[in-house]
C-alpha cells in the first residue's frame, strides 16, 4: 500500500534524521519532532531540542471513533514534521503513546492506520499513553510506575526485567474514579443531591451553575447529556478545587475519594511488579502526569496521593517529568531503535 510521500529515496545528507513521538489522550493529541540519538547512558537526562511541535484534539478510537482518531493522527503527526523543517525523508522512527491502545488489536489497528502514512524503512511503534507519560520521567528509560491523572486515569508500571502492570484505565464507565471526569462527575452527583434533598448543601451548586450560566439544577441533565465528551465534564474540576479550598466540605471529599482512589491504583501495580523489593523498602520512581495532579494553593492532589504511597513504600521517589509525553514518546523511539539495532548488530 502507498505512502503520504515518495519511500524509494532516503538521502541523510539533506537532513538530520529526527523521530516523531506522539501523546494521544482524551482532551488533546500533541506531537513532537526531536533529533535521533542512538546512544544513551544511565545517567542521561539532557532533554532534547524539539524541532517541531503540533497539537490537535482526541484520538482516542473509543472517544471519538474511528475515522477521526485516524484523521487526528494523521493531521498532528504531518503538522509536527512540516513545522520542525525536517524532509519526510528524514524520518526514522515513530512512536505513538494513545489513550484506548488497551490491546494487541488496538495496536494493530494504529499500525494499520500508520503503514498507510509512512514507508517501510520507517520503524513503527504503538503504546498506550501510559508508557509515553513513564518515558516522560524517565528520559525514555522504563522503569518504576507512572500515575496519569487528566480526564481519564491509570497507572502504569514497569519492571527492571521488562514485566508491566497496569490498573485502572478503563474510561469512566469501568471506573476511572480518580480522574478529572470521575472528580467532575461526582460533583455534579452532589449537586443534583443537594437540590433534591438527598444529599447535603454544597458550594458547588452555585459555583457549577454560575460557571454553565445555568438557571437551574434542573437544567445540569440536559447539559450534562447534551454532548457526549468526557472532556466536557472533567473541565469542572476547578471548580471542585476552588470550593474545596473555600471550605466546602462535599468538595473536600470527593477530593479525598480522589486521592484515596489514585493511591489505591499506585498500589495495584506496584504489588504486582514487586517494585518496592522483597523488604518493602526499595527504591523506584512514581512519575506524576496530568492536570488533575498538578498543584494548586492548598489543595495538591498529586502531593497528597505521594504522601499516602509513602507511608506504604517509603523508597517511592517522586517525579514531575523535566518533558512532556510526547517527547518521551519521541526518546522511547529512539530508544526502541537502538535496542533493534544492537540485536541485528548494527553500529
Amino acid at each position: 500500500m502507498g505512502s503520504e510521500y515518495d519511500n524509494n529515496v532516503v538521502d541523510d545528507k539533506e537532513k538530520e534524521a529526527v523521530v516523531l513521538g506522539l501523546d494521544g489522550g482524551t482532551t488533546s493529541t500533541i506531537c513532537v519532532c526531536i533529533p535521533l540519538r542512538l546512544t544513551v547512558s544511565d545517567d542521561d537526562d539532557h532533554v532534547p531540542p524539539v524541532l517541531g511541535r503540533a497539537v490537535a484534539g482526541c484520538s482516542n478510537h473509543n472517544s471519538v471513533g474511528e475515522t477521526l482518531a485516524r484523521e487526528t493522527l494523521k493531521q498532528v503527526m504531518m503538522e509536527a514534521l512540516s513545522n520542525s523543517g525536517a524532509k519526510p525523508s528524514a524520518v526514522k522512527a515513530v512512536c505513538l503513546g494513545v489513550s484506548g491502545v488497551n490491546h494487541p488489536k488496538d495496536q494493530e489497528q494504529i499500525l494499520d492506520w500508520l503503514r498507510e502514512i509512512f514507508p517501510r524503512h520507517v520503524k513503527l511503534y504503538v503504546q498506550n499513553d501510559a508508557v509515553a507519560a513513564l518515558a516522560s520521567g524517565s528520559m525514555g528509560k522504563l522503569h518504576g510506575c507512572v500515575l496519569i491523572a487528566g480526564t481519564g486515569s491509570i497507572a502504569y508500571g514497569c519492571s527492571k526485567d521488562g514485566k508491566e502492570a497496569r490498573a485502572a484505565g478503563g474510561g469512566p464507565i469501568l471506573g476511572d474514579w480518580g480522574s478529572g471526569y470521575g472528580i467532575a462527575a461526582q460533583a455534579l452527583t452532589a449537586v443534583v443531591r443537594a437540590h433534591d434533598g438527598r444529599g447535603p448543601h454544597t458550594m458547588l451548586k452555585d459555583s457549577i451553575l454560575k460557571s454553565l450560566s445555568l438557571p437551574s439544577p434542573d437544567e445540569l441533565i440536559g447539559w450534562t447529556y447534551a454532548d457526549p465528551s468526557w472532556a466536557r465534564i472533567a473541565a469542572l474540576v476547578p471548580l471542585v478545587i476552588s470550593c474545596a479550598e473555600a471550605g466546602d466540605g462535599v468538595a473536600n471529599q470527593i477530593l479525598d475519594d480522589a486521592v484515596a482512589e489514585l493511591a489505591l491504583t499506585v498500589k495495584a501495580v506496584i504489588r504486582r511488579l514487586g517494585l518496592c523489593g522483597e523488604d518493602g523498602n526499595g527504591q523506584f520512581p512514581i512519575v506524576l502526569v496530568g492536570g488533575v495532579l498538578v498543584a494548586n494553593k492548598n489543595w495538591d492532589i498529586g502531593q497528597k496521593v505521594i504522601d499516602s504511597l509513602m507511608k506504604t513504600y517509603p523508597g517511592a521517589i517522586p517525579v514531575r517529568p523535566k518533558v512532556e509525553p510526547a517527547v518521551g514518546a519521541a526518546l522511547l523511539a529512539c530508544n526502541f531503535l537502538m535496542r533493534e539495532k544492537e540485536r541485528n548488530g548494527v553500529k
